[in-house]
């Protein structure tokens, strides 16, 4: 753990988060987190909580959220209980693997069709087809087995009550595979790019779907997160990351 808890959403969350080096929320987590604006009473799941960043900063947002917490890792759960405690957010927190069998997961509290609204940020890369990081939470963060991600989105697809949403954060160029994950699952899906400038590739996707929908596929405006000054963030960005709406009342 840190000395002291990281500010986010200009100081109305404060999270601690593992050492430096390990695998820690930032803007990923802040862009997950404003995808959707449940309604007071709305059931959310952050699948693959980590410390709880995503869950968390949704909930701060949006008063009255019923939120859950998985993760698999005992430390990042102490963390995750202990950061919704700082924050004065009730949240059940429950350890499981998000790839183990139906039973296995049922047992551990994810039940099917019992969610609202579920936003993850899957592990990035298969192993074999990156340097995997040297810290043993980083790399697990960020690494899965081969056919993992369809696992991964067939749990979060499962735990959705039909017509519920799910959201996703991934690299860019793993779209085609979040694709062929959720169909079949899921439709009305809605794709935002995320480029860090304006004449630079999209580094990052924002996928919103809908379980059981049978709506077209739409592609969104990007997302940019830098100007010319690669240390300041563009109007958008800058409120996302402050927790101000966006557009501006």
């Amino acid at each position: 753990m840190t000395d002291g808890p990281d500010a986010f959403l200009g100081g109305i969350l404060h999270l601690h988060q593992p050492p430096r080096g390990a695998h820690r929320a930032g803007t990923d987590a802040v862009l997950l987190a404003r995808l959707f604006a449940p309604a007071p009473g709305d059931r959310l799941c952050d699948i693959g909580a980590g410390t709880g960043a995503v869950g968390l900063a949704c909930a701060v947002l949006h008063p009255g959220t019923c939120l859950t917490l998985v993760e698999r890792d005992p430390a990042l759960i102490a963390l995750a209980r202990a950061n919704a405690t700082r924050n004065g957010i009730a949240a059940a927190v429950i350890e499981a693997d998000v790839l183990a069998s139906a039973a296995e997961r049922r047992a551990a509290g994810l039940v099917p069709d019992s969610f609202d609204l579920v936003l993850t940020n899957p592990p990035f890369f298969t192993p074999g087809r990156h340097r995997p990081s040297p810290h043993p939470g980083k790399a697990t963060a960020h690494d899965f087995p081969e056919g993992g991600l369809d696992l991964w989105i067939r749990t979060c697809t499962a735990i959705l009550r039909p017509g519920g949403r799910l959201g996703l954060i991934h690299r860019a160029d793993a779209l085609p595979a979040c694709l062929d994950a959720l169909k079949g699952r899921c439709g009305g899906i809605a794709i935002r790019p995320v480029q860090a400038k304006a004449e630079t590739p999209a580094i990052r996707v924002l996928i919103a779907a809908t379980r059981g929908s049978r709506a077209a596929l739409g592609l969104l405006p990007p997302l940019v997160l830098h100007g010319s000054d690669p240390n300041m963030f563009t109007p958008e960005a800058e409120a996302l990351h402050r927790g101000a709406p966006w557009p501006p009342d």
